[in-house]
Order: C-alpha cells, then sequence, then structure tokens
C-alpha cells in the first residue's frame, strides 16, 4: 500500500497565516478556544487519518457493501474505524456542546473534514451527513425533538440521511411524489427515495431520515414540500427505541466509485405505517433543507479538494522516485544518466497545476467555512450580514468549480504516473473514480451555476455579488502598485472587468426578455468567476508569503535563482513560500487566460445550442 500523504504545512498556512483563524477566539461563541487547542485537534485529525481511515480506503473500495435481505453490511475493518471516530469525538466537530459536539468553528470542521476526507472520503460521508442532520435538527426541531435525538446524531450512536431524490424528481425537487398523510397529530409517509448515501448499514442502531414530502392538499410544486423526521426505529418519549417504523432498502447501486459509501434506494411506508414528525411549518421544507444542502456543498468542495490534493501529493511521490529518460539538456548521449520523471517540464507543468488549483481550492473552500462561522456568531451584526453574502456567493461556486476541479487534479495524478496510475497498484485510480461524483450530487453543477446567476448575481439586488466584488475592488485598489506583484494585479483587475461586462450582458438580455441566453452560459459564467476567486486568493496569499519570506532573509535575499535553489535544500520554509510565489504566478499567467476565453464565448452572441435540431 502506498503511503499516506498529507500537506498539513499548507493546511496551516491557510488557517493560520492566511485566514489568522485565532481571531475567532476572541469571539464569545469561541472564547474557550485558543491557536493551541486548534493545532492539537488539526495533529490528532492527521494522526487519525493516516493510521485509521487511509488502510481503510482500498478495503472499502475493493470489498465495497454487501446488501443481503433488505440489509447493508459493510466491511469490518469500517466498524472498527467508526468506534474509534466515535470516541474520538468526530462525528460533530462543530455541534453544540450541549449535545454533544465539540463546539469548535465551521472552519476547523472544514479543516479536519479535509484532512480525513484524504484518509477515506467515503467512509466521512457517513459521520459528515449526520452532523448536518444534527445541525438542522438543533436549529429547526422543537425541544423534544433536540432531547431525543440531536445527541445521538452528534455522538454517532444513531445516522442520518437527507431524502430529497426520487426517480421523477431530481433536480426538480418539486415535483416529488412522496405523501405526508395526516394521522390524528403525527402523519404516515408513503413514497421512495432514490440515490440516499448511507440510507441503511449495520454501523449505527438507528438512522434517523430527514424526508421532503408534500403533505395531501398542499400546493404544487416546492411551494407545497415540508421535511419530516422519520426514524427507522421509532423513538419512545425516554429515548428507548421502540417498533420498526417501516423504512426498509429496496436496493443498492453498483457504482462508478465511492464503493464503501452504500447509495440506496428507500421505501417508506411498505408493509406497515412510517410515522414521520413534521419539522418546523408546513410547506417550508425546502427553506429547512437548504441549511442542511448547503452544509453538504461545502462537504462535496471538500471531497473535490481532499481526493484533488491526495492526488497531489501521491503523484509528486512518485515523481520524484519514478526514474525514466535523461534531462533534455543530454537527450542525445546514450550514456546519460536516467534522472526522475520531476526533472522533466511537461511532468512539472502538470504537478504545478495540481499544487495550485489545490492551494486555491483549500484558501476558497477554508474562507467559505469562515464566512459561515462570520454569518453566525460574528459580534457585530454588520459582520455577520458580511459574511452571510459572502456565503452565499462562494457556496455554488466552491461546490461546482470545487468538484469540477479536484476530479481534473485526480486526472492529472493518474498521467503524472502514466501507466501504472491506470492500475491498483496506486490509488490515484480510485481517487478519480471517487471524485466523479462530486459534480452531480448535491445539486448538479448545472444547477449551482443557475443558483449563482439567478440567487446570488441577480436576486436580493445582488448582494452577495457585490459584497465579494467591493472586497475584491477594495484588494486591487490597495495593490495596484504592489512592489512584486502589481503585474498579477494588474491581470486580476481585467479579469474582474471581462466578468462585470458579462454580468452586464446578462442583465441586458434579460432586459429584453432573452432568459435562455443567460441560462445557457451559466455554468460557464461560474468557472470565470471561480477562475477570478482562485487568481485573487492565490495571489493574496502570495503576498502574505512574500512578506514572511523577507521577514526570514532579510537583507540577505540571494541574487540568483541558482543562489535562491541552494537555500531551499537548506530551509525547507524558504521553499515553501517561495512554492506560493510559484503557484500564483503559474495561475494567473497561465490558467486565468481561460477567464477571458470563457468571456469571449459568452459575448459572442451564439445561440447554436438552444437553436440546433438535435
Amino acid at each position: 500500500m502506498s503511503p499516506f500523504y498529507l500537506d498539513k504545512r499548507d493546511i496551516e498556512f491557510v488557517l493560520f497565516e492566511y485566514l489568522n483563524a485565532e481571531q475567532l477566539c476572541s469571539w464569545e461563541k469561541y472564547s474557550d478556544f485558543n491557536r493551541e487547542l486548534f493545532q492539537m485537534v488539526i495533529d490528532e485529525s492527521a494522526k487519525l487519518a493516516g493510521e485509521v481511515l487511509f488502510p481503510l480506503n482500498t478495503v472499502l473500495d475493493r470489498e465495497g457493501v454487501k446488501f443481503e435481505k433488505g440489509k447493508v453490511k459493510v466491511p469490518a475493518l469500517c466498524h472498527q474505524a467508526y468506534r474509534k471516530f466515535c470516541e474520538g469525538g468526530w462525528v460533530a466537530p462543530s455541534g453544540s456542546q450541549e449535545f454533544g459536539g465539540q463546539g469548535l468553528p465551521m472552519l476547523l470542521n472544514s479543516t479536519l473534514t479535509e484532512i480525513q476526507g484524504t484518509g477515506c472520503m467515503p467512509f466521512l460521508m457517513a459521520p459528515g451527513l449526520t452532523r448536518a442532520a444534527g445541525h438542522l435538527l438543533e436549529k429547526y426541531g422543537t425541544d423534544e425533538i433536540k432531547k431525543l435525538f440531536v445527541e445521538n446524531l452528534y455522538t454517532g450512536r444513531w445516522g442520518g440521511t437527507m431524502c430529497l431524490t426520487e426517480s421523477g424528481a431530481g433536480s426538480a425537487v418539486g415535483d416529488l411524489k412522496t405523501k405526508a398523510i395526516r394521522d390524528g397529530k403525527r402523519f404516515r409517509i408513503e413514497g421512495e427515495k432514490i440515490f440516499i448515501t448511507f440510507g441503511e448499514h449495520d454501523l449505527t442502531e438507528n438512522i434517523v431520515h430527514l424526508v421532503l414530502a408534500r403533505i395531501e392538499g398542499a400546493p404544487k410544486g416546492i411551494k407545497g414540500v415540508s421535511l419530516f423526521l422519520v426514524p427507522k426505529i421509532r423513538v419512545n418519549s425516554d429515548g428507548s427505541l421502540g417498533e420498526f417504523n417501516h423504512v426498509s432498502c429496496s436496493r443498492i447501486e453498483e457504482k462508478m466509485g465511492i464503493h464503501g459509501s452504500p447509495t440506496c434506494t428507500m421505501v417508506f411506508g411498505d408493509g406497515g405505517p412510517c410515522y414521520g414528525e413534521l419539522i418546523g411549518e408546513e410547506n417550508q421544507g425546502i427553506k429547512y433543507m437548504f441549511q442542511m444542502m448547503n452544509e453538504a456543498r461545502i462537504g462535496v468542495a471538500l471531497q473535490g479538494l481532499s481526493l484533488g490534493s491526495a492526488s497531489y501529493q501521491q503523484a509528486l511521490a512518485y515523481a520524484r522516485e519514478r526514474i525514466q529518460g535523461v534531462d533534455m539538456k543530454f537527450m542525445n548521449d546514450p550514456d546519460a544518466p536516467r534522472v526522475p520523471i520531476i526533472r522533466h517540464p511537461d511532468v512539472r507543468r502538470m504537478l504545478l497545476t495540481m499544487k495550485a488549483y489545490t492551494e486555491g481550492l483549500r484558501a476558497m473552500v477554508y474562507l467559505t467555512a469562515f464566512a459561515a462561522d462570520l454569518a453566525e456568531h460574528a459580534p457585530e451584526e454588520s459582520q455577520r450580514q458580511e459574511g452571510q453574502f459572502l456565503l452565499d456567493f462562494l457556496t455554488p461556486i466552491c461546490k461546482a468549480f470545487g468538484s469540477d476541479a479536484g476530479f481534473q487534479m485526480t486526472c492529472l495524478g493518474i498521467q503524472v504516473l502514466g501507466g501504472y496510475g491506470y492500475t491498483k497498484e496506486y490509488p490515484v485510480e480510485q481517487y478519480c473514480r471517487d471524485a466523479k461524483i462530486a459534480s452531480i450530487y448535491e445539486g448538479t453543477n448545472g444547477i449551482q451555476a443557475l443558483d449563482l446567476l439567478g440567487r446570488k448575481v441577480a436576486g436580493k439586488g445582488a448582494a452577495a455579488f457585490m459584497t465579494y466584488m467591493n472586497r475584491l475592488n477594495a484588494w486591487l485598489d490597495e495593490n495596484a502598485n504592489h512592489a512584486t506583484l502589481a503585474e498579477l494585479v494588474s491581470k486580476i483587475a481585467k479579469a474582474r472587468d471581462t466578468l462585470v461586462q458579462v454580468v452586464m450582458t446578462f442583465q441586458q438580455k434579460g432586459a429584453e426578455g432573452d432568459f435562455y441566453y443567460p441560462l445557457l452560459y451559466a455554468t460557464p459564467f461560474l468557472e470565470q468567476a471561480a477562475h477570478l476567486v482562485m487568481a485573487h486568493l492565490l495571489t493574496d496569499m502570495a503576498m502574505v508569503a512574500e512578506k514572511k519570506l523577507a521577514a526570514m532573509v532579510g537583507s540577505k535575499a540571494p541574487a540568483s535563482e541558482e543562489e535562491w535553489q541552494k537555500l531551499e535544500e537548506q530551509n525547507p520554509e524558504v521553499k515553501f513560500y517561495r512554492g506560493k510565489l510559484h503557484s500564483a504566478r503559474f495561475y494567473v499567467d497561465t490558467v486565468l487566460p481561460h477567464a477571458h476565453a470563457i468571456s469571449e464565448s459568452i459575448l459572442s452572441g451564439n445561440r447554436s445550442p438552444i437553436e440546433v435540431t438535435l
């Protein structure tokens, strides 16, 4: 088995040196924490990922889960890992301490998810959904629901799911057929849900399903959808488990990847009454479920980041060791020494591409999680409002671009390893298979693009879009004459201008009654926006790194690249900070131009996909 690799140094850089996570400890909500505690939790999480989860990754992929007579069984090693996971309090790091969580910020929760996902992402889906279900119930459930369910979820004693998708209602959730029938003060739930992650398994004694259904007589469409708490085993008023609630699994899917995560078809009310309890108000289910969905969307971005980062680390290690070919300077000398493939320019291009994407995505996802902390717990109302708008804007970009870029990085990882990358001898082929689903579930990336354009750019007076743009504009103005990175800042400013031009074009099309055109190019627009955000964050981090570098070398800065490289060999921190500068320059110079190409295509006026007869 390949060794476990984790770029803990860059994780700590983004967390502490860039986002200054310690500032959270000045808030009343997190006043009991400090950087030392954050660091300890990260170290322990890395240990868990390497020693417990990473060995499980291959086992789950090759053994998978077994479906027998309506029951789903996971491998024995998975049970051992789950016990250790729960004993360590890893199910709900950000959950309220009142109900058994650790009370950590979402920023730290996301950090831990990335670390643990690098070890074994399919396993992590079970506790991830469980935590999100508990969080929803903690916010919207009655006092009795909180008392009976939340602690059992946060401690991992029970599992949790979200049940939206049906065979005729995937992205169009409002078309669902699942019924909620009044039965006194309760509701009987009847229907079928598909593609339910960990809908059935033998890791926990009970599974709590959060189910979207339509109460009889409710309006059609999304405005008539309500949310119900539906446990697999009914829960008595004293918290003990009662009778089977007639929630059953009729099948699991055979999939391309994430073999360790059972994807179930769940049937409610077959063979007997299935009771559910209404969460919140009738016909407001999608509003409540959006909290869980948005948490899950950040989780999906972390999936892309974790697998992409793991692929990069595996490819980097392989490229340093794999001997093949000679240095191009000696290509005509048959006796020239053979060199590691990391010496070849095309391999270096692929590796730096993976490095830049990984570092940019890490900053983007962590910033989004930090925005969630701002929105909920910042001391000032203005901070909370800005955090909410920033969270709204970044979430669909994180989910869509994070999943797409993560998959692309896993493909590049295979390419670096060549033929060995396509075999099961190395984990990169599994990373690729496990990453692909991320662009599909929790709202396809096309849905994310529509959400970004329709709700975050056009909706609510463009408040979410303008919140980010105001931050970007202030940064561009402040750094327009930066001593060493002004050229990158200028290129980012031009990318901003092209994005604004596209937005104005969309607005004009809408004013003219042409609503199809903006929808046609919503996905390219999201990618264009993501490239701008990535370039901004990478360059901003490069500025931090440059200051750190200057403080280290002072007036003794090397005069040549050769001298810098010698210093890097002597001092890993010099190598790290210079690497941040290279990541930013590479992305802005070679990747950001794609944003201009996207803009050109959008502004072309081409309507062929709408007009063509297919």
